[in-house]
């Protein structure tokens, strides 16, 4: 594997509506970014990945673009965008723009345009269908936000194709126009000076339509070599591709740098573990460390060599990550402590979304008005009309409904969080209170410090970043632990998850090691005997042989 300059680097998901408002409107906005660029530098962060600010009708807060090249008013200006950009490299930090090419808003100048004629030339920029033998869509395809994904157009006659909201139709890129009207717009973002993209759904461009294969088409890896040779291969740039439907296998097809994709994709197996199997993630089940083990140890060990994994818990549509895989009571901060020790210590590239460094957690609104993520409020209202009830859709919002990511970060305990002088746009988190930055600040030993810590480790030591992965102990059901080796270095990283005092014996193989112990969130432990006592939610690191 060739060494690649970003490697060693952390990204930080911003997503901008609720990151930090500087003019008062409930919105948060560049400015409020770019205010909070010195924190981020304290981080230690190298990468932001900045979540939609194009100029947007936000039907799907901001993943319905109808302007590539503008900035949406609520967020500032182009020019505001352009000094974020400067501000943040002033601080050795690279903008990675969330990108969304499968779809654009119903607002798009190419949809307004292809919406006039069918004979129009933007019409091919989209997809269209005739109705079937009855009137209706042409298929059975159901769109993820739920209903029909086939939307009809009166004054054609036809149905336009949107994989999620009507008001996002797809792009068609069958078309080769759509090709070149997308790298050209990329290509001008990058010589804005961003360090690369994060690609929203990628793995659907390739769609096979009238088969309704929706992911992983015949031509999606072919198009995008293309768009990689077009565009961000020219140069040492960051591309993190979404894909939902990506095995290892695929994964290896994206991130082998000798293919000429992407960087890395985002995978979700881990996440999909809660999930019910016929209710999908409104319905949830218990977490199961031993199957959480099995998948993470698969998608070290396949991408070891020619890939590279991208690390993360949480992100602007998952629950929080205390909340999800630790324990939001009386181990928050033993549990968030934990999980950021897990992440970081593993292959690959780690992110931490907003809020995540401080141990915010989900929030429990008790009323569906107070939700504005378009996916929940559509399937409530879909699931309530058949038969689901109120009380369970309530649970699974809870458990896993995009807002919980999306309640306004927690800055100190001030009104709205310090957030906002105006109304915020969806409610901050009662919690504020206890949990927020400056107060984080304050304490030598928080979660925010913990996580400055693991950053600056990554920095340090190369076993962190190019250490091979061997999991230990991998039939216990409640310590995940494993060593990271790079020539004659090793280290063990053990992590118990759950929150009771258990003893661990240790295997014969590394019984009576001793070296530095590079991170805790107790007493370090620079040193194994035959078995240790470990306490709710710990663990550390221990490096050997430096």
């Amino acid at each position: 594997m060739d060494n690649k300059g970003w490697h060693n680097a952390v990204v930080y998901q911003i997503y901008p509506r609720s990151f930090m408002d500087s003019n008062g409107d409930g919105i948060g906005d560049i400015n409020g970014i770019i205010s909070k660029l010195d924190y981020l530098q304290q981080l230690g962060i190298n990468l932001i990945w900045l979540s939609p600010v194009y100029r947007s009708p936000m039907d799907d807060n901001g993943y319905d673009i109808s302007d590539y090249e503008d900035i949406a008013a609520e967020f500032g200006t182009l020019a505001e965008m352009e000094t974020l950009i400067a501000e943040a490299k002033a601080r050795d930090i690279h903008i990675l723009m969330d990108l969304v090419v499968n779809h654009t808003s119903d607002e798009h100048p190419w949809f307004i345009e292809a919406l006039k004629s069918p004979t129009n030339p933007y019409r091919d920029f989209y997809i269209w269908r005739k109705p079937a033998a009855d009137g209706g869509p042409p298929n059975d395809f159901r769109s993820y936000f739920g209903g029909s994904g086939w939307a009809f157009d009166e004054t054609s006659g036809e149905y336009y194709l949107h994989q999620f909201s009507k008001r996002q139709p797809d792009l068609n890129w069958e078309n080769p126009r759509v090709h070149e009207e997308v790298h050209a717009m990329m290509n001008r973002w990058l010589d804005k000076g961003i360090g690369g993209f994060r690609m929203d759904v990628i793995d659907l461009i390739g769609k096979e339509v009238d088969a309704q294969i929706m992911a992983n088409g015949k031509n999606l890896h072919a198009l995008i070599r293309q768009m990689n040779r077009a565009t961000f291969g020219k140069g040492d740039y960051v591309t993190v591709g979404e894909a939902w439907s990506a095995s290892p296998e695929d994964a290896l097809l994206y991130s082998d740098a000798d293919r000429e994709e992407l960087s890395m994709v985002f995978q979700f197996d881990h996440i999909k573990q809660f999930w019910d199997e016929h209710a999908g993630k409104w319905r949830s089940r218990p977490f199961e460390l031993a199957a959480f083990k099995a998948t993470i140890d698969k998608w070290q060990t396949a991408l070891a060599h020619e890939g590279w994994n991208s690390l993360f818990w949480s992100n602007h549509d998952l629950p929080r990550a205390v909340s999800k895989f630790g324990d939001e009571g009386e181990f928050r901060e033993a549990s968030a402590k934990m999980l950021g020790t897990a992440l970081h210590c593993l292959k690959g590239t780690p992110y931490i979304y907003q809020g995540e460094e401080i141990g915010m957690t989900n929030v429990r609104f008790g009323n569906i008005d107070e939700y504005r993520d378009i996916e929940s409020l559509n399937l409530y209202k879909e699931r309530l009309e058949a038969g689901t009830s109120h009380e369970e859709m309530m649970l699974g919002i809870h458990a896993n409904g995009r807002d919980n990511a999306r309640t306004p970060m927690q800055w100190d305990d001030s009104p709205n969080a310090g957030f906002t002088t105006g109304t915020p746009w969806i409610a901050v988190n009662p919690n504020y209170r206890e949990i927020n930055v400056a107060a984080a600040l304050a304490e030598p030993d928080s979660i925010l410090w913990h996580y400055q810590k693991l950053v600056a480790l990554r920095k340090q030591y190369p076993i962190l970043v190019y250490g091979d992965f061997q999991q230990v102990l991998p039939e216990h059901p409640q310590v995940f632990a494993w060593l990271r080796t790079l020539g004659d270095e090793h280290l063990l990283v053990v992590n118990n998850f759950c929150a009771e005092y258990l003893t661990l014996e240790i295997p014969q193989a590394i019984q009576n090691w001793h070296g530095e112990c590079l991170i805790s969130n107790y007493a370090p432990r620079d040193q194994l005997a035959v078995s240790l006592e470990l306490q709710p939610y710990e663990s550390f690191a221990l490096l050997i042989g430096r």
